[in-house]
């Protein structure tokens, strides 16, 4: 987000646990404050969502599955459309094993696709606006992964 935070606010938080451990927060960033999460899914314009790994028990296989199976939600079952740009983006998460105290951002911007950098490092670029939406309705969409963890990322 460093370079491209000037243009993004705070638009809310939320902690995605898992048999009461808190495993991330997520932030989201957008350029204009909003409730609406169709409008943010859908929105080809600069945005980011932020992941701070609070707990160890996230491993990159872990990752790589959650992430998987987000897709598969946010697509309906169908993630023929981005396949291959899913695969690159989850590729990206299994270079170097994921610590406590990482931070990874996922940075949409609408001439370059989502940029996913760990710790401020660029990991992977990929393309399209279909993919940054299947991609953000994971946490936003109608089927998230935590209700809670949207409503906090949504600012409710």
């Amino acid at each position: 987000l460093t370079k491209h935070q000037k243009q993004l606010v705070l638009n809310g938080t939320g902690s995605r646990s898992k048999f009461f451990i808190d495993l991330y927060v997520g932030a989201l960033y957008l350029q204009n404050k909003t409730t609406d999460e169709e409008e943010v899914v859908l929105a080809d314009e600069p945005m980011a969502i932020r992941l701070h790994i609070l707990s160890k028990l996230i491993s990159s296989e872990k990752m790589e599955d959650a992430t998987r199976e987000g897709f598969g939600k946010a697509t309906g079952g169908d993630t023929s459309a981005i396949q291959d740009r899913m695969e690159e983006f989850i590729a990206a998460f299994g270079d170097e094993e994921i610590a406590k105290g990482d931070v990874f951002d996922l940075v949409y911007l609408p001439d370059k696709g989502v940029l996913t950098y760990k710790n401020n490092q660029l990991l992977t670029t990929v393309p399209g606006l279909d993919f940054k939406q299947a991609l953000f309705a994971i946490w936003l969409g109608d089927d998230p992964v935590q209700d809670s963890l949207k409503e906090g990322m949504l600012g409710g």
